[in-house]
């Protein structure tokens, strides 16, 4: 057992420092109404999208002690996955697919869940009678404004982590327990008058400042959105195939970011860094589970990668690609069929006019016979 209590907090810091966290502090164990209040306005406006496990367990999201009675203290932890080149390095290479930094290497829950349990041992081998329970982005809590209560950053405007220290590239994870630790404090918002992230998002995701519309955010309709992409939002798209760091990117913050703090296990994997469309689009179902092994992209499936893919190799302008694409209109999956009927429409038009009828004619899927159905091709955002 620890002797002198009052240095607890400061032994839980460094021990987390030894396991690979780039930053540690203890937020308490309520976020206070307003937080929930905010949350409710979110989910009622509908802003959550598909996302419907948002709302399936929101009183445990807004208020920890929901979900565990016991809990005291909550130890924030944040594990940097800062990149070493520009995530908009891609941006003028539509033939290359644009891939999260969060998800080019590693698999972030596994990472983080596994440091998260060392610390947790490590915790309870430090009294008799502590308990604890760890979470990393798969159970009900609201890591953000928990971090931001403990002192880690402050939610930006695009609402995301902000940290003077590792600006935008923390992944976070939390330890509940039963122990009464002293809070270190909560950060202040330094975004002052900046909008950077709001003026560079390329779907107008942001109908204010902090206020997020999923429905419209590249990350959720490439990862979380199951069905076909909106027409009015897929030029904006561009060539994100998973996720996207743009409002991450442009944050004046992360000039303080150092790749070298980053976590080694989140180093960019080659084929994950700059792959092409092209092979994007070839992929059938075992050779998506073998490419995106141990990545959190496998957790999507293959139906949403190439759709994402189908949409991208549409907005590159290459007719090139028209063939590949072209190949997936006879896919299995309807979603995937459909995104290549756009794709095809914005590559080569003549040849999706020439199988139009036909096409129309053998589909079953109501929103593929949508897509051939469309005289012109979607107009940008």
């Amino acid at each position: 057992m620890v002797s002198g209590k009052k240095n607890l907090e400061t032994d839980i810091a460094a021990e987390a420092a030894r396991l690979g966290f780039a930053d540690c502090a203890i937020a308490p164990a309520s976020l206070g109404p307003q937080t929930s209040a905010r949350l409710q306005d979110w989910l009622a406006e509908g802003c959550h999208g598909d996302m419907l496990w948002m709302e399936a367990r929101s009183d445990q999201r807004a208020d920890p002690a929901t979900l565990w009675s016991d809990v005291r203290s909550v130890i924030m932890l944040g594990m940097s996955y800062a990149p070493a080149r520009d995530p908009f390095a891609l941006a003028e290479h539509p033939g290359l697919g644009r891939i999260s930094v969060y998800a080019q290497g590693g698999d972030y829950h596994k990472t983080v869940k596994t440091a998260l349990k060392a610390l947790a041992r490590w915790l309870v081998e430090q009294s008799d009678d502590v308990q604890v329970k760890v979470f990393v982005d798969t159970a009900p809590v609201m890591e953000k404004p928990l971090a931001m209560a403990a002192g880690l950053g402050w939610q930006g405007k695009h609402t995301n982590l902000v940290s003077r220290e590792h600006g935008s590239w923390l992944f976070l994870g939390a330890i509940y327990t039963t122990l009464e630790l002293a809070p270190s404090g909560a950060s202040a918002d330094l975004c002052g008058s900046c909008t950077a992230c709001q003026d560079v998002c390329p779907t107008n995701a942001f109908p204010a400042p902090y206020r997020l519309d999923a429905r419209r955010c590249i990350s959720y309709l490439t990862i979380e959105h199951a069905g076909p992409i909106p027409a009015e939002l897929r030029a904006g798209i561009g060539n994100h195939v998973y996720g996207c760091d743009d409002c991450l990117a442009v944050c004046p913050w992360n000039k303080f970011a150092d790749a070298a703090h980053r976590n080694q296990a989140f180093l960019p994997r080659a084929e994950l860094a700059a792959p092409s469309l092209a092979d994007l689009l070839a992929l059938d179902d075992a050779q998506f589970r073998a490419v995106f092994s141990g990545s959190p992209i496998k957790r999507s499936g293959r139906v949403r990668m190439v759709r994402n893919a189908a949409v991208a190799a549409g907005n590159s302008g290459d007719p090139a690609l028209a063939p590949a694409v072209a190949a997936l209109l006879d896919d299995a999956d309807p979603v995937v069929r459909g995104a290549a009927v756009w794709a095809l429409a914005e590559l080569d038009p003549a040849r999706w006019e020439a199988e139009r009828a036909a096409r129309i004619a053998h589909e079953q899927d109501a929103d593929v016979q949508a897509e051939w159905r469309l005289a012109d091709a979607p107009a940008p955002v």
